[in-house]
């Protein structure tokens, strides 16, 4: 079978919004090739280093593939992305030179290349994430997250995730009620119960997003405290929680904040991320407004993330 491998050149920022509308009009998977692996150190005790080749990226920003049938009329395709392009602005993202381009290519020559790239990496001292076709023995307290991400999901490894990770190992209590908001691969409800948590709520709009943590959940063995279900935010969730994780785009935080209050238990802690730099003081204003108080954030490039307290 042929498919479509649409190219979208962005900016870095905009990488994972792009991945996101890909998957959301049809794509089968997505691929990105970032420059910065090519300057990255590599753990090499965890298998193969790849040689990469520096023609393959983009001097500035990232290049983002999604891969549609080969069926689909590539006019129609292309005009659609370029729209929907045009109205990142409106939510705080840079979309780069935001170029499309597009070429056909045979199945085997993405279904599986992109899992030579997807290595085990340490977050914390405590946390590792690791795909689950790599060999790796834990050491004496590291606790690893075991994802089989698809092509569909991200790997845990970009800046937004980490920080949460991070965060929630710095926050979370043994027996929090934890609910992960845009739940995704289900990385971080799976690192909330194995780090202690008493009950997880995982959460996504997108139905494939649901099953997909639904299997990363089994993998881990955290069925008995992790519970995922189709939902948009925290719409139609009653019960009280500990604590939220919120690994989104500003705008969406800051929808979030009203609901946030209301389901987070007095002296519960918001986790929010996807947080453009530029973007923060206005986070910030909306969860204060809403009766959250800011208490901590970190950064990590373009990136902040923020603990908020009811």
């Amino acid at each position: 079978m042929n498919w479509l491998e649409i190219r979208v050149h962005t900016s870095s920022e905009a990488v994972e919004a792009v991945s996101s509308l890909l998957l959301e009009m049809g794509a089968g998977g997505t691929a990105i090739d970032d420059p910065e692996v090519l300057t990255r150190t590599w753990a090499n005790p965890f298998g193969e280093v790849v040689e990469l080749d520096r023609r393959d990226y983009p001097e500035e920003g990232a290049v983002v593939k999604g891969y549609f049938p080969g069926s689909a009329s590539q006019r129609v395709l292309m005009e659609r992305i370029r729209g929907r392009l045009a109205k990142l602005p409106e939510y705080g993202l840079d979309p780069g030179p935001a170029a499309v381009s597009c070429r056909i290519v045979a199945e085997e020559s993405w279904e599986s290349a992109w899992k030579r790239y997807y290595k085990p990496v340490r977050v914390t001292d405590r946390l590792t994430v690791s795909p689950v076709w790599e060999s790796l023995e834990p050491k004496q307290g590291e606790t690893v997250i075991w994802l089989d991400p698809g092509m569909a999901f991200g790997t845990g490894t970009h800046a937004t995730t980490k920080m949460c990770l991070r965060l929630l190992e710095q926050c979370l209590r043994p027996g929090d009620q934890v609910i992960d908001v845009g739940c995704g691969s289900g990385i971080l409800s799976i690192a909330a119960a194995k780090l202690g948590a008493g009950s997880v709520l995982a959460v996504d709009l997108d139905e494939v997003a649901v099953q997909k943590a639904r299997e990363n959940v089994s993998l881990n063995g955290v069925e008995d405290r992790v519970s995922v279900r189709n939902g948009d935010l925290l719409t139609g969730v009653s019960a009280g929680s500990d604590l939220i994780l919120a690994n989104l785009l500003a705008p969406i935080v800051i929808r979030l904040a009203r609901d946030a209050h209301r389901v987070l238990h007095p002296g519960g802690r918001l986790i929010a991320s996807g947080i453009v730099a530029d973007q923060i003081q206005r986070v910030q204003e909306a969860l204060t407004h809403a009766g959250l108080q800011t208490v901590e954030t970190i950064g990590e490039g373009d990136w902040v993330a923020l603990v908020a307290k009811r």
